[in-house]
């Protein structure tokens, strides 16, 4: 062993223990690890920061982008409204909702898939009156599970099959992993559905909705062409129901009729008066095809994007006393007055003649630009982590078809995926459907730093010989194994670092071994790449070791001893089916 290798490995252990004990941010550390590096000589001060331009890095950010312009456009919700319904049994409900979760991780990122998903799943949970814990491991597991399909479903495929271009000069394309990723993801979902949520302790204090800081009461508008024009109040129930909304009654002409007004038809311009938390009258609305009273105006090709934000009014703010239409909000700030929380009280005003209170919660629409302008002028305090991204429905299609175009000119090799996810980026921008602030809001920049960093590491790692001598020793330890025996080992190796490391580090140490493992039995390299890919995306076992694991210990109230219990059976399937699969798609 060279001084070389012994630096680079002393440097790699200390990073492996720092990145597991966790105390410090993942992406510092990497980026220490690269500086040392690059001291220690093993790294080329020129070369230190070209994993910032890697095109790996590029489709992760943009990939990212895309999946919330997807988000926000409505047309992954448009999928996920039919997936929930509290009569279903535990089986099915957790069957459909990991083959949804699986099927939207294959064209969007697969922590997007579950944090749109997790909401629907809590809030079909509360309904049946069933522990949360029983179906969130489940779903997180199907996400994870469903991004394996794809190049785009998670950031190992993309790692790897950039890698497979750097070495040889040919990127793994948009529907190489389907074959074994899907494969994979059907035995590990009818492993979830029937068998694996029974290991899961059921706790009954695991159902809990996040954001329940209090009800709202809010006005929506019957906008032109609306669906609940010609219907009476009464008609909408199911829908009020599905949604958790209560209909307090409707207002015409300015006026807010009597009652509930159960028996009244619906009519263009009227305002339905609702009461429920932001997000539940956010999905009513779109819904039922109503709209807040100006938000218009911001539609149109260049429409900008609308955020939801809650804010408290402190007894200095200048609305205190005030109303919301004698200020005239919306013409001066561009925003509208939804509804208002008052420590669960209802009342008759119109929400724009209501006079503000201190202690009041309002609920602010408008485009993001004008949001904090308003609250500033209105002197009242948004509350943190409590915006939410308004829907804009009736891009839905007009998105998805600009995706679809932007993977059909990389699949036909028109352009490369980077370049292709960049102009769907610039449509979703033009058509309003994510705004300026999303475009550097949605990178997760730690990941980016994170792989960033890296990618110089693992390239010292390779060509310092570590990686040859790695691979030398798994194959001295598998002699007289098939191929398909030693591509089994390695991926049960990748699969225990990847329960422990982000699944971004632990393919990319892991993809120069399993080149080398390759070559030095005399194999086909791609076989050993793929089973790279499916092992580093695969980590059941801990809450740390992939981010949707992560996500949901807080609302599932699991421990960290919970996640074995379902995902080492997973991760045993997962090498069962994946390894034969690999054989069968990419011969050795």
């Amino acid at each position: 062993m060279s001084t070389d290798q012994i630096v680079l490995f002393g440097i790699l252990v200390i990073l492996f223990g720092m990145l597991v004990w966790g105390r410090i941010r993942y992406d510092l550390v990497a980026f220490v690890a690269l500086l040392v590096t690059v001291l220690a000589g093993l790294v080329e001060p020129g070369e230190a920061f070209h994993g910032f331009g890697h095109p790996a890095v590029v489709i992760i950010a943009l990939v990212l982008i895309v999946s919330r312009g997807l988000m926000n456009s409505g047309a992954v919700e448009f999928i996920a409204r039919f997936v929930t319904s509290p009569d279903r049994s535990l089986p099915t409900h957790i069957g459909i909702m990991a083959v949804v979760g699986a099927a939207l991780s294959a064209i969007i990122n697969n922590v997007a898939a579950l944090a749109l998903l997790m909401s629907l799943d809590m809030d079909a949970a509360r309904k049946a009156k069933r522990a949360v814990s029983l179906t969130l491991m489940p779903l997180s597991f199907g996400t994870i599970l469903g991004g394996m399909i794809t190049l785009i479903g998670t950031p190992p495929n993309i790692v790897i099959a950039q890698y497979r271009q750097d070495v040889l000069g040919a990127p793994f394309s948009m529907f190489d992993f389907a074959p074994v990723g899907l494969a994979v993801a059907v035995a590990g979902i009818a492993y979830v559905s029937f068998v694996g949520f029974r290991l899961i302790p059921a706790r009954a204090d695991a159902i809990s909705l996040e954001g329940d800081a209090g009800l709202y009461v809010a006005e929506a508008r019957v906008k032109e062409g609306s669906r609940s024009i010609g219907l009476t109040v009464a008609e909408l129930y199911p829908l009020t129901d599905e949604n958790d909304v209560t209909i307090l009654g409707l207002a015409r002409q300015g006026k807010r009729l009597p009652g509930f007004s159960q028996s009244r038809e619906i009519r263009e311009d009227d305002f339905l008066v609702l009461e429920g938390d932001p997000k539940q009258i956010e999905a009513f609305m779109g819904a039922a095809e109503l709209d807040a009273i100006g938000t218009e105006e911001h539609g149109g090709l260049m429409g900008k994007s609308l955020s939801l934000i809650e804010a408290i009014v402190p007894e200095e703010a200048s609305v205190v006393g005030r109303t919301m239409l004698g200020l005239r909000l919306i013409q001066r700030q561009g925003v509208t007055l939804l509804g208002v929380s008052r420590q669960g009280r209802r009342f008759r005003e119109r929400v724009g003649r209501l006079t503000i209170k201190a202690g009041d919660l309002l609920l602010l629409i408008g485009p993001d630009k004008n949001i904090a302008a308003a609250c500033q002028w209105l002197g009242v305090l948004p509350l943190e982590n409590r915006r939410l991204e308004v829907m804009q429905r009736t891009k839905a299609l007009m998105a998805i078809g600009i995706f679809a175009a932007a993977i059909a000119l990389s699949v036909m090799g028109i352009t490369s995926l980077a370049i292709a996810l960049g102009l769907c980026v610039v449509g979703y921008l033009g058509l309003g459907i994510i705004g300026g602030r999303d475009f550097y809001a949605l990178v997760e920049w730690k990941v980016i730093v994170l792989l960033a960093c890296l990618i110089p590491v693992a390239g010292a790692l390779e060509a310092t010989g570590g990686s040859q001598m790695i691979a030398n020793l798994i194959v001295t330890q598998t002699t007289g194994l098939p191929a398909w025996g030693v591509l089994m080992v390695l991926m049960i190796i990748t699969m225990t670092l990847s329960d422990f490391l982000n699944n971004v580090a632990t393919a990319l140490i892991a993809a120069p071994i399993g080149v080398s493992v390759a070559q030095s039995i005399g194999a086909n390299p791609d076989p050993f790449l793929m089973g790279v890919a499916v092992a580093a995306s695969c980590a059941f076992l801990t809450p740390i070791g992939h981010k949707n694991n992560t996500i949901i210990m807080g609302p599932g109230n699991y421990r960290f001893g919970d996640y074995w219990r379902m995902g080492l059976m997973l991760e045993v399937i997962v090498i069962a089916v994946g390894v034969p699969m690999i054989a069968w798609v990419w011969p050795f």
